[in-house]
């Protein structure tokens, strides 16, 4: 023993949580191609080494990012239909998600498309792609039939991608008017 004191270690609980944040901060701004450990650790403002302390490999790192982030938009959502009181209420509930629930920022819609990327790929990421799409109808079938339930959730997807990716704006009143003809055969 050389009569040192070992320096203490720092106590850190966040750091996990900022690790994760930092991760789709960089996703957002880079994509995934563009992320890496380094990138990572230094914007998590953490020791290189706790990455893999924290996380054994990238993937599991995105992998739970991205579980992460699909967990807050679909929370989002549950707790819009979950306020609903009826078959009207859960029409506007619907229009709501579109309008100011799903794609709230840039970087919700990049992070989403990055997702999807992934999931054409990567069978892991698929399986996150599903609970979406699982939770979302399941939230959906509290007011609509299961097949109705399947087609609100596509008219979601399809109207959120357009509302933040297309070049004019996305109308409330013809959101209204689909929900309205797809759930008509529930009224």
């Amino acid at each position: 023993m050389t009569g040192e004191t070992p320096r203490p270690r720092r106590f850190d609980p966040e750091r996990r949580a900022r690790i994760i944040d930092a991760v789709l901060g960089l996703i957002a701004d880079e994509g995934v191609a563009g992320t890496s450990h380094r990138k990572v650790a230094t914007r998590a403002d953490v020791p290189l080494g706790s990455m893999t302390y924290h996380f054994a490999s990238m993937d599991e790192l995105l992998r739970e990012a991205f579980s992460r982030f699909t967990g807050a938009v679909i929370d989002r959502f549950e707790v819009r239909l979950a306020a609903a009181r009826g078959i009207d209420e859960a029409r506007l509930a619907v229009a709501d998600i579109i309008h100011e629930d799903v794609f709230t920022t840039r970087d919700d819609v990049v992070l989403t498309h990055e997702l999807y990327a992934l999931a054409a790929r990567e069978p892991a990421y698929r399986e996150l792609i599903s609970e979406w799409m699982r939770r979302s109808q399941e939230a959906l079938g509290r007011h609509f039939a299961p097949d109705i339930a399947r087609e609100i959730d596509a008219l979601i997807e399809g109207l959120t991608i357009h509302r933040a990716l297309g070049s004019g704006g996305l109308d409330r009143e013809r959101t209204l008017d689909a929900i309205h003809r797809l759930t008509a055969v529930d009224s």
